[in-house]
């Protein structure tokens, strides 16, 4: 008789343990849909405060790194004009910065391995421009068309070279 008294309370325990349980899953409900999309808002606000914040900070960073690689070829152009008395035609380029132009004035003058690693992009992945003498500077000038790849323009699209320090 003992058994049976046990297994009769062993299953009110269980039955008070399922409905403890089934309590516990009312309980555990997801989030309802207001609650979502309170928090999608939130993001979407935040994303638009961080973009409105980041985007003029990436086009100042384009323009100063153009700024950068004409101040390197600027150097790498002064060496040149140091070892071989001359700055390179417009027609040799800037590639003549890095493999020996056709001129057998300059043997024995040239670098093994050039006055340049390898020709920087600007950062919208276009050339720089060379023009020897220049338009605006009687050596040479060294510019980037923009992100448009265009002479001219204004803003993000202006040509930025080693005429305009600003």
């Amino acid at each position: 008789m003992s058994e049976i008294h046990k297994d009769d309370t062993q299953a009110q325990d269980e039955g008070v343990n399922a409905v403890i349980v089934e309590e516990g899953r009312e309980d555990e409900r997801g989030f309802s849909l207001i609650e979502m999309m309170v928090v999608i808002v939130i993001i979407g606000l935040l994303a638009t405060i961080v973009m409105i914040n980041v985007l003029p900070n990436q086009e100042r960073a384009m323009s100063e790194k153009a700024r950068a690689d004409i101040a390197q070829l600027e150097s790498a152009l002064e060496m040149f004009r140091l070892s071989t008395l001359r700055y390179p035609t417009t027609d040799e380029g800037l590639e003549a910065l890095v493999s020996a132009p056709a001129d057998r004035n300059l043997e024995g003058r040239y670098p093994e391995g050039g006055f340049i690693n390898r020709l920087p992009e600007d950062p919208w992945g276009n050339p720089y421009q060379y023009l020897s003498p220049g338009e605006h500077n009687p050596r040479f000038d060294i510019y980037s068309l923009g992100a448009d790849g265009r002479a001219g323009g204004d803003g993000r699209n202006a040509d930025i070279g080693n005429w305009n320090e600003d």
